[in-house]
């Protein structure tokens, strides 16, 4: 028997670009986290897939909020699920690159 997989497909592009969506299979294990899943498509199959994530501060940062099969969620407590699994960018802010968007409000922007 086979073990199970999830598919992540993500939506790509960068600010200006007309978006596409890449699949990627990732070896799901209970417990795993959409984020665990997308970092692990960064470590062995694409490196340039972005999102923004801080679990440093103890998963309480609010920064890897995107859209999973069109729910808002945080990836770092939304759970992986066998089968596939559709990853976008919050659709009310502006893209940054596939799963980032701009966070800080205009006025608190650097630069």
């Amino acid at each position: 028997m086979s073990a199970p997989i999830a598919t992540l497909i993500v939506q790509r592009a960068s600010l200006g670009e007309t978006p596409h969506f890449d699949r990627f299979d990732v070896p799901f294990e209970p417990g795993q986290s959409v984020l665990d899943g997308i970092r692990y498509v960064r470590a062995h199959f694409d490196p340039t897939v972005s999102i923004r994530y801080s679990c440093i501060n103890a998963n309480a940062c609010k920064e890897c909020m995107i859209l999973v099969n069109k729910k808002v969620v945080y990836a770092c407590t939304r759970r992986l699920e066998p089968g596939e699994m559709t990853l976008q960018p919050l659709p009310n802010k502006t893209l940054v690159r596939d799963l980032v968007t701009e966070i800080a409000p205009p006025d608190e922007r650097i630069g």
